[in-house]
């Protein structure tokens, strides 16, 4: 079979397909690459990767494009189960014979109940890496052979065995490849980083044992299994050499510098090749290892600090306290790479106080840029099962009608509207002191691309706004 990965059109601007971690329309227009779905499509011959979203496709061209091919791959998430199905059925009304198959974190969790809802609209779910499983399908083999998925037959459904992680990440396609081949480049923004930036992954999985976090708990696992360093350095220098636009690569790993001997590996291979590069970090990265990865590229890291008080820290075993995060910060300000702090509101243990503490915590760490998200109970993570058994769940929706993420937890002291308001409250007492304001014109005064780029975000960040606060 010739398999379409499509990731489907849904909201204006929705972030949270294939590849990102925030499953919600953003304040500033950014978009992620569909990494995951890249991977299988490089190892299929005939393939073609679309990302509607980005390519700015509704469903009527959607389904234009998979009538030449014979399975589409959609990736959904749990805010976007009930639109993605809909493209499902929409895609089987106009080829009943073609084969339909659903993956992600939601779906990898809950298969049964998913195909359920899918009410035929749905012929297969992967659950898990979906990699070979698609590989497999589309070679012909038999359904019940194909481990890591659940499918209907008759009333009944059948899930296979579970299919093992892939330990071996070096025999995976370079994702980079199938980006060049189906998707506008340019098009992929993400504010902070470079543009045009790319992203890869160098591993999968992560250690770490938070409470909250999706991805590890639902789908990559909590074993980190790397790509050898060569690997990464044979793709970056691919992309260097037949993408040459690009100013940024960045490792959107769960946590890159989980395994120090494989950030160091991969930073001292990269230095030769004079590249801007990018990762997501725990705060608790120590200085040379920092130093060694500054002095082969990186410019900028993108850390989870969540919180700016202890309790809330231990209560999401977060495994980092205040104090490393103060260090790792400073040390990160003394070598100069730019910092991306990453907080969330409402996480067991917030309170109003508390919410002033993480405020003032991220002005006094002094960040380049914050991003601040909404707790999340999504299916299948400790944060979900914690909210439930305690009746902290506040809304079956994760999105209002525009695809703005909605508060879906609230506590007997603190309501979801209070935490609700608290991200609008964070953005602007970090954005609007006097400090950052005055060095923000000074970067404006500096540079008139940057001016451009500044300007640019305060109108959508105007905008979004405004239309959470129903026009006024």
């Amino acid at each position: 079979m010739k398999p379409l990965f499509l990731n489907p059109p849904t909201y204006e601007d929705f972030d949270g397909g294939a590849g990102a971690r925030y499953q919600a329309c953003r304040e500033v227009t950014s978009f992620w690459y569909p990494t995951w779905l890249c991977y299988p499509a490089g190892m299929i011959a005939g393939s073609k990767v679309v990302d509607a979203p980005v390519q700015r496709l509704d469903l009527t061209a959607c389904l234009e494009i998979a009538k030449d091919y014979d399975m589409v791959v959609i990736y959904t998430s749990t805010a976007t189960l009930f639109l993605d199905i809909a493209t499902a059925k929409a895609i089987k009304s106009e080829r009943e014979n073609i084969v339909t198959v659903l993956v992600g974190p939601h779906v990898s969790v809950l298969p049964e109940e998913s195909l359920r809802q899918a009410e035929g609209a749905v012929d297969i779910i992967c659950r898990g890496e979906f990699d070979y499983a698609i590989k497999e399908l589309c070679a012909g083999s038999d359904w019940e052979q194909v481990a890591g998925i659940s499918f209907k037959r008759g009333a009944a459904i059948v899930h296979t065995p579970d299919r093992p992680l892939i330990k071996d990440l070096d025999r995976l396609p370079f994702a980079s490849q199938v980006y060049r081949r189906d998707l506008p480049m340019n098009d992929y923004v993400i504010p902070h980083f470079l543009h045009p930036y790319i992203s890869i992954y160098s591993s999968r999985g992560c250690p770490s044992r938070c409470i909250y976090c999706l991805w590890p708990q639902t789908f990559s696992g909590r074993t980190m299994r790397c790509r050898s360093p060569q690997n990464v350095y044979e793709e970056v220098k691919w992309i260097t050499e037949n993408i040459p636009q690009t100013k940024e690569i960045s490792f959107d790993d769960d946590t890159f510098t989980a395994d120090i001997n494989h950030a160091r590996g991969v930073a001292k291979l990269l230095k030769p090749l004079g590249i801007s590069w990018t990762i997501n970090a725990r705060a608790n990265c120590d200085y040379e290892t920092l130093q060694i990865m500054r002095e082969s590229g990186l410019r900028h890291v993108v850390v989870g600090y969540e919180s700016g008080n202890d309790t809330i820290l231990k209560n999401i075993r977060k495994g980092i306290t205040k104090e490393q995060a103060i260090r790792f910060t400073k040390n990160c300000q003394k070598l100069g790479l730019s910092i991306h702090g990453a907080f969330i509101m409402g996480l067991p243990g917030e309170s109003r106080a508390t919410i002033t503490e993480t405020i003032e915590f991220a002005k006094r760490l002094d960040l380049n840029s914050i991003q601040a998200s909404l707790a999340s109970p999504y299916p299948g993570t400790e944060f979900y099962d914690l909210c439930v058994a305690n009746g902290w769940i506040a809304s079956d929706s994760f999105l209002d009608a525009s695809g703005h993420q909605k508060c879906t937890v609230s506590y007997p002291h603190l309501s979801a509207a209070e935490i609700f308001n608290s991200v609008e409250e964070f953005y602007n007492r970090f954005y609007f002191r006097p400090k950052y304001i005055l060095r923000s014109i000074g970067r404006m005064i500096m540079d008139s691309g940057e001016r451009k780029k500044l300007l640019r975000e305060g109108k959508q960040y105007l905008a979004y706004m405004k239309k959470r606060r129903g026009g006024q």
